[in-house]
C-alpha cells in the first residue's frame, strides 16, 4: 500500500514510506534520504506548532530524524502509518524540548534568588551581632557615669589608661578601678562567665 504525499494544493502518490522506514532499518542510506525527503517538511511543521522558534524547530527536526535513522527497527506497522510514526516521535521530542526549557529557566530562576538570598548563617549573624549591640548598650546604661566614660574612651575610642585619666581628670588608679569594676558589671549584666 503506498501512502499519499500532499505537495502543496496537488495529490501525488509518493514512495511507500512503510518500505522505506523497513530499508532505513537495515542501514539503506540511500532510504534514509528519500524518508528525509518525505517526512522532513511535515516533521518541521509539528515541531513548530509546537515550539514557535524557527531556530530550535529545526534542530529538534534534525533530532528527529537522526532519531528516525537510530530507530527504525523499532517501527511496527502494525501500530500504524509510517508518516503516524514519524510525526509522534516529532511531537514528543518538541514536548521534551520546550519541558527542557522550562526546567532550564526554572533552574535559572532558582538559582538567581537563591544568589539574591544570603546564606541562613550570614542572617543568623546579623541578628546575633544586633542582639549583642543591644545588649551592651543596655549593660553599658547601667554602669556609673565614670565607669561608663571609663570604658567608652578605653574600648570604643582605644584610649590608653593615662589618656582617659588626663581626659576624665582623675586619677590614673581610679580609672583603673572604674574601668575594673565597670567591665565587671558588664561581664555580668551580659551573663558572660569569667
Amino acid at each position: 500500500m503506498k501512502e499519499v504525499v500532499h505537495i502543496g494544493s496537488r495529490t501525488t502518490p509518493g514512495p511507500d514510506l512503510q518500505e522505506l522506514i523497513a530499508r532505513v532499518a537495515r542501514g539503506d542510506q540511500k532510504a534514509f534520504a528519500s524518508v528525509y525527503d518525505v517526512v522532513a517538511g511535515p516533521v518541521l511543521g509539528v515541531v513548530r506548532r509546537v515550539l514557535r522558534d524557527h531556530a530550535q524547530s529545526e534542530e529538534v527536526t534534525q533530532e528527529v530524524l537522526v532519531e528516525v535513522w537510530r530507530t527504525a527497527p523499532r517501527y511496527r506497522k502494525n501500530r500504524g502509518t509510517a508518516m503516524n510514526w514519524v510525526l509522534t516521535l516529532a511531537h514528543r521530542r518538541a514536548v521534551d524540548r520546550v519541558r527542557s526549557v522550562e526546567a532550564a529557566a526554572e533552574r535559572d530562576h532558582k538559582a538567581a534568588l537563591l544568589a539574591q538570598t544570603p546564606e541562613f548563617d550570614e542572617v543568623s549573624e546579623q541578628v546575633e551581632a544586633r542582639f549583642e549591640r543591644e545588649q551592651v548598650r543596655r549593660c553599658l546604661r547601667g554602669l556609673t557615669e565614670t565607669q561608663r566614660q571609663s570604658v567608652t574612651l578605653a574600648y570604643y575610642r582605644g584610649l590608653t589608661h593615662r589618656q582617659v585619666a588626663e581626659l576624665l581628670a582623675l586619677p590614673l588608679g581610679t580609672v583603673k578601678t572604674r574601668l575594673r569594676d565597670g567591665l565587671i558589671r558588664l561581664r555580668d549584666c551580659m551573663g558572660v562567665s569569667a
